[in-house]
């Protein structure tokens, strides 16, 4: 065969080849990277900066939040934080493009106040995030000058210290009521086909007083906590339960064992409402359980 018409032939070979690798198939271990979808996460994020500065009963909890960024495939493109420490009429998003802090925590060491995170905000996923509620009929305002509390900014030095990836904090709604918590994650849960980490930042016990109690020995806010502990668990991970079911549990969770107890107020728990909802069709997966603060808690993720 003359040159010509071998290079000819051989480029053709060549060709062909590459058509049929660009175009076979995905393995499974690809299709699955192909859909991969961000979490939607559930942390109890201690008791002021004491995960950060090394408080007393925290290092449990501030060992979970440090590895928390390692058990993900991939980074994320941004982070929308529901913190319990923020609450407006209306959902309402951070839209500055570099928050300040906000510490709201009150007769802790000098240092606690020169906790710095210099993460950058994110303008585009303030937008993105009122556009998909406006969409599912829930009002939403930006604000561009208010800061991240440290329900954001306290686990998130210790999930994602290098600062790097794009924050949004969201408000929970004034009226505290469980099932609009959960309308708020079923209508955000696109994010997490986009890359965006949902944070629900509360705590799975926030009785301060028995807080207080357990720290010094108390062992009967130890037992209480145990017992809404263990309700939680099993509604956020029984896979015997529908969405539906979960949904319903979790509207109702007054009626849950020694939930007044474990939370007097609704505002820790209800990040918890806000992930499940983003979570929807997923069944919860236990990423914590043990003491923290002297008492029983728990973070919980679906995806």
């Amino acid at each position: 065969m003359p040159i010509r018409s071998f290079s000819k032939a051989l480029l053709w070979v060549l060709a062909v080849t590459a058509i049929a690798i660009a175009t076979r198939p995905f393995t499974r271990h690809q299709a699955q990277m192909a859909v991969a979808r961000a979490p939607a996460v559930y942390i109890t994020h201690g008791g002021g900066p004491f995960p950060v500065i090394g408080g007393p009963g925290h290092a449990k909890l501030s060992a979970f939040l440090k590895s928390y960024a390692s058990s993900l495939p991939v980074l994320p493109k941004g982070l929308l934080v529901v913190s319990a420490h923020w609450e407006e009429p209306q959902a309402t998003v951070t839209s500055g493009a570099q928050p300040p802090l906000i510490y709201d925590y009150y007769g802790f060491p000098p240092e606690s106040y020169e906790l710095k995170y210099p993460a950058p905000g994110s303008p585009q996923l303030a937008d993105r995030v009122c556009s998909l509620l406006k969409v599912a009929g829930m009002a939403c305002r930006k604000d561009g000058q208010r800061g991240w509390d440290h329900g954001t900014f306290i686990p998130l030095m210790l999930m994602y210290p290098e600062a790097k990836v794009p924050v949004v904090q969201l408000s929970l709604l004034s009226s505290l009521d469980p099932r609009e918590h959960i309308r708020l994650g079923e209508a955000l849960a696109p994010l997490r086909d986009e890359g965006v980490v949902i944070i629900g930042s509360g705590s799975s016990f926030h009785n301060v007083p028995a807080l207080f109690a357990a720290m010094k020995g108390d062992s009967s806010a130890l037992d209480r906590s145990e017992s809404f502990d263990d309700w939680l668990q099993h509604v956020c991970t029984d896979p015997s339960l529908s969405y539906e079911k979960r949904a319903e549990l979790l509207s109702a969770w007054r009626q849950a064992p020694e939930a007044a107890y474990a939370h007097p107020r609704a505002e820790h728990l209800l990040p918890l409402h806000v992930a499940l909802g983003a979570g929807k069709g997923e069944v919860g997966k236990l990423l914590f359980a043990d003491l923290a603060m002297g008492v029983h808690c728990n973070s919980v993720q679906w995806g």
